[in-house]
């Protein structure tokens, strides 16, 4: 079954940047990767789970009104491997950022349209 796995998170001053990366194993058809709506995630203690940035098949980008602009999500089918570039952040980033995988997918930040979870990396800003 499909796995991802999130790695690049950590600690970065205010104002600074950071990349995350969800890498997808599990996938045996070459090219199924690309028939995949992918999206970030972020979780903070007491919160809501935020969907921050989605990515679909046709490579449209929906972000979330607090990152849009600051935030670039992308991906790279031949690596079955989705990225997170975070720049300008701010204290509020603060969070554990998940990525997320749906085969066949909308392009879409609600959580409940993904089936397909990582166990999150941890980003932290001060």
């Amino acid at each position: 079954h499909v796995q991802l796995v999130e790695s690049g998170g950590g600690s970065v001053q205010t104002g600074g940047s950071l990349t995350v990366s969800c890498v997808a194993s599990g996938i045996t058809l070459i090219g199924l990767y690309s028939t995949y709506s992918l999206a970030w995630f972020r979780t903070v203690p007491g919160r809501e789970r935020e969907g921050i940035a989605s990515i679909g098949r046709d490579v449209r980008r929906l972000y979330a009104d607090g990152v849009e602009g600051r935030f670039t999500i992308s991906r790279d089918n031949d690596r079955n491997t989705l990225y997170l570039q975070m720049n300008s952040l701010k204290p509020e980033d603060t969070a554990v950022y998940t990525c997320a995988a749906e085969p066949w997918g909308a392009t879409t930040l609600k959580p409940g349209a993904y089936t397909i979870w990582g166990l999150g990396t941890q980003v932290t800003v001060s």
